[in-house]
């Protein structure tokens, strides 16, 4: 928290407290408000299959509806980014807390392209306005899980 004066005349006296946004790390993800909620969609998803993509746990926790992600693989939405119902700050959080918790699981990450569904042209999709390749990257990944060799199944 880092403390900014309002103003500097005499008569204002109070400080506004300007929230700093902490880091996520391998050391305080766990801790984070949004860990339970992604680590219990995460395992519900691995009920229903091997994998995990980002696009799902968005649906699952409620960000992304399913209508949405239809238009964006239609071609009708430039960019993912644009219909999930959440800031930009808070997808690239959710986007740093699964690829640690999926690590943590011991899935491994898989990249995947994503191209535009239905008739015409097969275009690779966007999901940052920016098209910044890190970022692009964080929302193709998707977590594998690794099938344990001493099973019997």
């Amino acid at each position: 928290m880092i403390p900014v004066p309002v103003a500097a005349e005499k008569s204002i006296k109070s400080v506004v407290v300007v929230n700093k946004v902490k880091k996520i790390t391998s050391a305080t993800y766990k801790k984070d408000k949004y860990y339970k909620r992604i680590t219990r969609a995460v395992h519900e998803l691995l009920k229903d299959d091997i994998f995990v993509t980002p696009v799902d746990l968005f649906i699952k926790i409620g960000v992304l509806t399913k209508e949405a992600y239809e238009d964006w693989r239609f071609g009708r939405v430039s960019y993912l980014e644009r219909v999930i119902s959440c800031n930009l700050s808070k997808a690239n959080r959710i986007l740093r807390i699964l690829k640690l918790h999926a690590g943590d699981r011991g899935l491994k990450p898989s990249k995947t392209v994503y191209k535009k569904w239905g008739k015409g042209r097969k275009i690779l999709l966007r999901f940052s306005k920016s098209g910044n390749p890190a970022l692009e990257e964080a929302y193709s990944t998707h977590y594998v899980a690794v099938p344990n060799p001493n099973s019997d199944s």
